[in-house]
């Protein structure tokens, strides 16, 4: 398995890395304490809350006889710029060309979660602040979630879906939009088709008209899936994409299109609402799909409890790959071979 400079995309892994990560990962479920990174420590560096990632890498490194180190950006620590050629005399105090250099020095990875701005999708796309610390830093660095990718997730879906299914090609998944009251990141829905992608599956992502996602990202996605032998297909309405379907992902994300309009994109996902929500009869009208989501979710609004409550939830599954997948990823980029 080649080694990686850093992880940054679902696509930083190739389908058989990403196999191989998972053979890891299924042998770590069984064995919890090693110490195979002694001596090793991770910088956890948060621009944004965290729940599941947080905890997760934390105890991955414990477990694997490692430190982790947590920072949360502006709170206890400096706030960081990214803008290169920036006279500061603003609320930063210091330049991530700065704090990466320093931080290398003391660890052996850095971990990094940066939401959006939301004030350019042309700049958010970019990644700037993840972007910065991949270029500035002397040690690998992790996507934690970022504008346009969430990878870590990724893996711990498609672990999930092979555990579940055997192998994951040419499996349907509908990839549905679901009402959010507030506009979310797209990072989570782009790395759960990229991955699907790159394991060919038979993708369906569900939204509404004005919800696309980037455009790129969906040609890259439509070409990985079509060389593993599986397809995509673009759905308007929730129903149409469900018969046949083994898995169902629901996640809100915000629009491109009204990307700088908040409230905009609020009044025209209200006429949304009751009809893009995950409920036991949507789940009926597929080949007994289990229903699948990254955390957190607001029950009532996503999904009903009786989806979240039943046993064809898979959410809590997906969330402790979480665990295990990093744990593999870990031993990658900081195991004795590197």
């Amino acid at each position: 398995m080649t080694r990686l400079p850093h992880f940054l995309t679902p696509t930083s892994l190739s389908l058989e890395e990403t196999r191989t990560l998972f053979a890891v990962a299924r042998e770590l479920k069984t064995s919890r304490l090693r110490q195979d990174l002694a001596g090793k420590s991770l910088g956890l560096v948060f621009f944004n809350p965290s729940l599941r990632t947080r905890s997760s890498f934390d105890i991955g490194m414990y477990q694997l006889g490692g430190h982790a180190l947590t920072l949360d950006v502006g709170v206890g620590t400096w706030k960081l710029e990214h803008r290169e050629g920036r006279v500061m005399d603003g609320d930063a105090a210091e330049h991530i060309k700065d704090a990466a250099k320093v931080l290398s020095r003391y660890v052996d990875a850095l971990a990094i979660r940066s939401f959006p701005e939301r004030l350019s999708w042309g700049e958010d796309r970019q990644d700037p602040i993840l972007s910065a610390f991949a270029r500035w830093a002397d040690v690998p660095v992790i996507n934690l979630e970022s504008a346009l990718h969430h990878p870590c997730q990724g893996l711990a879906d498609l672990m999930t879906i092979e555990e579940r299914l055997g192998r994951a090609q040419q499996q349907p998944i509908v990839i549905s939009w679901a009402y959010h009251p507030k506009p979310l990141p797209m990072a989570v829905p782009n790395s759960i088709l990229l991955e699907a992608a790159k394991h060919g599956m038979n993708i369906r992502l569900a939204h509404p008209p004005g919800w696309e996602l980037d455009p790129e990202l969906m040609h890259d996605a439509d070409t990985l899936t079509k060389a593993q032998g599986g397809s995509l297909n673009v759905f308007h309405h929730l129903d149409d994409a469900l018969p046949g379907a083994k898995v169902v992902y629901a996640k809100s994300w915000g629009s491109i299109r009204n990307y700088r309009h908040p409230d905009e994109e609020s009044r025209q996902k209200e006429a949304l609402r009751a009809r893009w929500r995950v409920r036991m009869h949507h789940m009926d009208m597929t080949d007994d799909a289990f229903f699948m989501h990254c955390l957190p979710v607001r029950r009532g609004i996503v999904v009903d409890d009786e989806v979240l409550d039943s046993p064809r939830n898979a959410a809590y599954d997906e969330a402790e790959n979480r665990l295990h997948v990093q744990k593999a990823l870990l031993l990658h980029l900081l195991g004795e071979h590197r």
